[in-house]
């Protein structure tokens, strides 16, 4: 341990392993076991980091390492998720594309165990004007009707919009409810003159684009 903080100290933290930061972040073992055998059975046990990322201090405590490891670990979780998603916005997004929405919506939507459903307003040149929560709901979905994308899309004064949820089942395949709900708001945006760009789902497995698929497109 103390040769793995004074490599920390000269070298960074960029270059070590995941078990070797969370090494660093338990700081000692636990009933006769050292630390770094701690961090691998957590790690292994959890799923490998995304799975430790998902997880709450009441789930890592129950994985033997007690309430305050485990409130340190969690705590160390959200800092780094923050501070990713606030340089995230602090770039200009331009989502004109289905990879750049995936890569807007992967790192915050991604790893949910809930489902969420996100309006993005566009101006003419597809930058991001807003982006809002419109739905949430539990592990299989959420109800969204055609003028809980409508209003906030004119509210906001969008040129055009794109939908994006997640999937915590980790499979992004569209289910018959997400075709029937987009073609319903892309007939509705066609009309009051927000064109519906895309609605992209996320899951830990990838992303799916439903306005690329025949059904929604011939709407």
């Amino acid at each position: 341990m103390p040769d793995l903080r004074e490599h920390a100290l000269a070298f960074g933290v960029q270059n070590l392993a995941d078990v070797d930061l969370l090494t660093l972040l338990l700081g000692t073992g636990s009933a006769g076991e050292s630390v770094a055998l701690s961090a691998a059975a957590l790690l292994d046990g959890s799923g490998g980091l995304p799975g430790i990322a998902r997880l709450g201090p009441h789930a890592l405590a129950r994985r033997g390492i007690g309430p305050a490891k485990a409130t340190r670990v969690a705590a160390a979780v959200e800092f780094g998720r923050r501070a990713l998603l606030r340089a995230l916005a602090e770039e200009r997004e331009v989502l004109d594309c289905f990879e750049r929405v995936v890569n807007w919506a992967q790192p915050r939507l991604g790893a949910l165990e809930h489902e969420e459903v996100w309006l993005l307003s566009l101006d003419g040149k597809y930058g991001l004007k807003s982006a809002r929560r419109i739905a949430q709901g539990g592990l299989h979905g959420c109800a969204l009707l055609t003028r809980d994308v409508l209003s906030p899309a004119l509210r906001d004064g969008a040129s055009a919009m794109v939908l994006v949820h997640n999937h915590p089942s980790g499979d992004p395949t569209p289910s018959v409810e997400d075709i029937a709900m987009t073609k319903a708001v892309h007939t509705a945006a066609e009309l009051v003159g927000v064109p519906l760009i895309d609605h992209v789902v996320v899951a830990r497995t990838g992303a799916r684009s439903l306005c690329a698929t025949d059904s929604v497109s011939a709407a």
